[in-house]
């Protein structure tokens, strides 16, 4: 289904000269994105984008987001027409809310249009425009037509006037009047969805509404990929029909954490008109973020660095889809056999840019030990059919698109098992050894493991004990040979306090994997905040992480 979209593209393409050739518009290309926290860079603080990349790319006045429920949020038309005068785009602060993917998804995108060369792409009068009409916590019919934001049955908190989707059908016509009026033209170019947390339930499946019961498990993502399916669709139309344009929308996914990410993919496999970029988990947390004094974001979304990087790798899959015709599958498995000897699993991959890597210089190593050998590795688990976890003893490239797994025994015969992918412990840190103010010093010293999160920044210490104790590392010292990890006791989880004798455990706050491929493409930006991490001026890698996934058969 993909091929045929690409081939009509392509024909499209040829037909208006777009391709290869960016100077020869004069239209300003929307991207038009929806979604929840991480769509409207919630806690990605502070900014890293404050001043005109000098890309050339816009926003409206009132800035990416177009959404503000002090602002006539269910009458958009209402809203004042000189807050949608193009300027710059460019990250603007509004309480706690920071940086998007814009600037990195759409100067990435006109990077590569006009190859590298920033002063072409400043003076063309082709231009992106970015637009979110979405807000943190939405789920994904409060975000749709449906607009379940104003039932009744939706928590008052919950409901801040609803109007996500007329905010974005109603920029449309902003934008198509802008447009007009300068003497161009408007075509929206991408949708962009960032949505999926806010569906999540409590056993690993989908909730529909905030009312209805979580479904079962293979139910409630076929529910998600249907959703998201619809969607597309109805939002495509519904744009089109103001925009002018006669050909369905794309629309590009992350895949995010939980059962709908999973979903998401099934999305992409259902519908040409879907594209899943990849997983986020490489990008910082807004753990590292500082969203005022002495106080920082939470695990689940991104820091702004994370946000302006995870938008090149975007804008970086919009261009190969729709300006070079790329049948485009993110790195994921699409095949997994258990060998002759029964002690081993080669799993095959789709891969964008072979050969294979599993990277344990970026990222640390993620593992789960378990006397002697592994319950997870690199991201890998492997259960039986019974349940039971697979002990594993190693991980490694055989071909440019394959991996082995070797486990520490042949399984029995008679027995299957099925692999999973994607785990957030990094490691064990050690025992601790005595408690302080603010500080944890360890049994043993700093590891190599230690180093790598401590480059990417903050990161968890956890013990595994049903009475979880949890705190953001901020700083490491060694103290006669022993590790001290520093942390606010605020931050506690549950204000539980950590005990000598606990075994800790080293944790991302995004379950992860070390799989990655070796795609070369530079970023346009580099990373920016120093006051985390060792990597502020190092430019973004924009290789491909593999999909976080679940149940794949070993036959």
């Amino acid at each position: 289904m993909k091929c045929c979209f690409l081939l009509l593209l392509l024909l499209l393409l040829a037909l208006t000269g777009l391709a290869g050739a960016a100077d020869s518009t004069t239209a300003i290309s929307g991207i038009w994105m929806m979604g929840q926290s991480l769509c409207d860079g919630s806690e990605s603080l502070p900014i890293v984008t404050s001043a005109d990349t000098g890309w050339g790319n816009r926003a409206f006045q009132r800035g990416v987001r177009t959404w503000l429920a002090s602002d006539h949020p269910a009458s958009p038309d209402q809203r004042a027409p000189e807050s949608f005068q193009l300027v710059p785009l460019l990250a603007q602060t509004n309480g706690g809310l920071g940086e998007t993917i814009a600037n990195g998804m759409a100067d990435h995108w006109k990077s590569l249009r006009f190859e590298n060369n920033k002063t072409r792409a400043a003076q063309s009068a082709s231009r992106f425009l970015v637009a979110c009409a979405g807000q943190g916590g939405r789920q994904i019919n409060e975000l749709s037509s449906a607009d379940l934001s104003t039932d009744t049955r939706t928590p008052e908190s919950r409901r801040h006037g609803g109007g996500y989707y007329r905010t974005s059908l109603d920029d449309a016509r902003r934008a198509v009047a802008q447009a007009k009026a300068a003497g161009s033209s408007f075509q929206i170019a991408a949708l962009y969805w960032m949505q999926g947390e806010g569906n999540s339930g409590p056993t690993g499946s989908i909730v529909p509404t905030r009312w209805d019961a979580e479904l079962p498990r293979a139910q409630g993502l076929a529910w998600y990929r249907d959703q998201l399916i619809a969607y597309r669709k109805q939002w495509s139309a519904d744009l089109c029909a103001i925009t002018g344009q006669k050909t369905e929308l794309p629309l590009f996914t992350y895949q995010t954490l939980g059962p709908a990410g999973e979903a998401q993919l099934m999305a992409a496999d259902a519908d040409a008109s879907i594209w899943l970029v990849g997983p986020h988990y490489a990008v910082p947390s807004a753990i590292n973020s500082r969203t005022k004094p002495g106080r920082h974001g939470a695990p689940i979304h991104l820091s702004a660095d994370g946000e302006r990087w995870w938008g090149e790798q975007v804008g970086k899959v919009m261009h190969r889809v729709l300006d070079r015709g790329e049948r485009w599958q993110p790195l994921r498995p699409h095949k997994a056999s258990l060998e002759a000897t029964r002690d081993t699993i080669l799993v095959s991959f789709s891969v964008p840019r072979p050969p294979l890597v599993l990277d344990t210089t970026f990222l640390p190593r993620q593992e789960i030990t378990a006397n002697g050998t592994f319950t997870s590795l690199a991201g890998f688990r492997v259960h039986d059919s019974t349940g039971a976890a697979v002990p594993l003893t190693s991980i490694e490239v055989v071909a440019p698109a394959q991996l082995r797994i070797r486990l520490a025994a042949p399984l029995s015969a008679g027995k299957t098992c099925r692999l999973s992918y994607g785990h957030p412990y990094a490691g064990a840190l050690g025992k601790v050894a005595s408690v302080r103010a603010g500080e944890l010093l360890l049994s043993s010293g700093i590891t190599e493991s230690i180093k790598q999160l401590m480059n990417e920044g903050a990161f968890l210490a956890t013990t595994t004990s049903d009475a979880v104790a949890r705190v953001p590392v901020r700083s490491v010292r060694e103290e006669n040979g022993a590790a001290v990890l520093s942390y606010d006791p605020a931050e506690l989880r549950d204000a539980r306090p950590f005990e000598p004798g606990q075994d800790l455990v080293a944790m991302r706050s995004f379950s992860y994997g070390n799989l990655r491929d070796s795609d070369d493409e530079r970023s346009v930006f580099t990373f920016t905040d120093s006051a985390y991490g060792t990597r502020s001026g190092q430019p973004y890698p924009l290789w491909n992480w593999c999909v976080l996934f679940s149940d794949l058969p070993a036959e």
